[in-house]
């Protein structure tokens, strides 16, 4: 689809009593966190239906094959009495589901997909194929099973249709160089963000009409390699019309004592590019309480005080 073609389309909000589609597009989950995850969603007002391959032990590290994987995510949101899609964990095999799921579908009904990591891969196919706005946040089995691994805040906010609402210092937002930008928040895991380019399942580029806040995150990449990614995503265009950057926690990608080369490596990987930057901001791979994050809306970065960053979303998310 083209862009001139792409209407983005925001699904309905979800409420208590809206019902969730559990399911996992890519690894096998832990069958106790995946309950335990549903017990919390159930405990925050919300109907949970786990999908019929949600715990399919293989082939490989896959839950349940291809066709498997895709035919839960296409009964979600085909089936009218499920409100949205929370995915149980990452992995890997998302990305092999793309050539097999049907735009067509997920465009009549549009529907609040929620994962992150591995479900980078969907997330840039929803935009691309189906123009719909979907949220990088907490998954049933890597984070509402933990008794502090999602934000409520944040949870609430995003898929409630609240705006305008901000994230700030509180959310680990830290300021790595000074601006403000506007533009729509777009991107993920930057490994899986990366890998894309040179797909037809590439991640679509910023243009001068539609301007892009991009987040990237990742799990485990030292600083080299960030370095390496970044320099990759610029030298394919990738950062042309991006307004301004937010990266996540690097807790999860180097120590303590390592953060400094990490963002050392970042701003010299962004060496000539003119925007706002700001780090920390508690979102995907995390050890606390995961921010969701919605793709697809219009976000304002304020880093104009460093004692008061801040994320303004400037739309809801949802449909209200």
């Amino acid at each position: 689809m083209s862009r001139a073609e792409r209407t983005r389309m925001k699904p309905a909000a979800l409420r208590a009593g809206s019902t969730l589609a559990v399911l996992s597009p890519a690894s096998t989950p832990r069958r106790d966190e995946v309950q335990a995850g549903m017990e919390r969603l159930q405990g925050l007002g919300y109907k949970t239906l786990r999908m019929a391959n949600a715990l399919k032990p293989g082939p490989l590290y896959y839950a349940g094959t291809v066709e498997q994987r895709a035919g839960d995510l296409h009964a979600a949101f085909a089936d009218p009495q499920v409100d949205g899609i929370v995915c149980t964990r990452g992995g890997w095999g998302s990305a092999e589901l793309l050539p097999h799921l049907d735009a067509a579908l997920v465009r009549a009904n549009p529907k609040a997909f929620v994962g992150y990591s591995d479900h980078t891969s969907l997330h840039l196919w929803l935009e691309r194929e189906a123009g719909l706005v979907s949220f990088y946040g907490p998954m049933a089995a890597s984070d509402f099973a933990r008794a502090d691994g999602f934000d409520r805040a944040s949870w609430l906010h995003a898929i409630g249709g609240d705006a305008p609402w901000s994230l700030t210092a509180s959310d680990g937002l830290r300021v790595l160089r000074a601006g403000v930008a506007e533009g729509t928040l777009a991107g993920g895991c930057l490994s899986l963000y990366a890998e894309s380019l040179g797909t037809p399942y590439a991640a679509l580029p910023a243009s001068a009409e539609e301007p892009r806040i991009l987040f990237l995150e990742d799990v485990g990449a030292k600083p080299y390699q960030w370095d390496r990614m970044l320099l990759h995503l610029r030298y394919a265009g990738m950062l042309e019309h991006v307004s301004g950057i937010v990266f996540g926690d690097m807790r999860q990608c180097v120590a303590a004592e390592e953060e400094v080369w990490l963002e050392a490596a970042v701003l010299h990987a962004l060496d000539g590019f003119a925007g706002p930057i700001a780090i920390g901001l508690r979102s995907g791979h995390v050890d606390g309480g995961n921010v969701t994050l919605p793709l697809g809306v219009r976000v304002r970065l304020d880093l104009g005080e460093e004692a008061n960053p801040r994320v303004d979303f400037l739309e809801a998310a949802v449909a209200v």
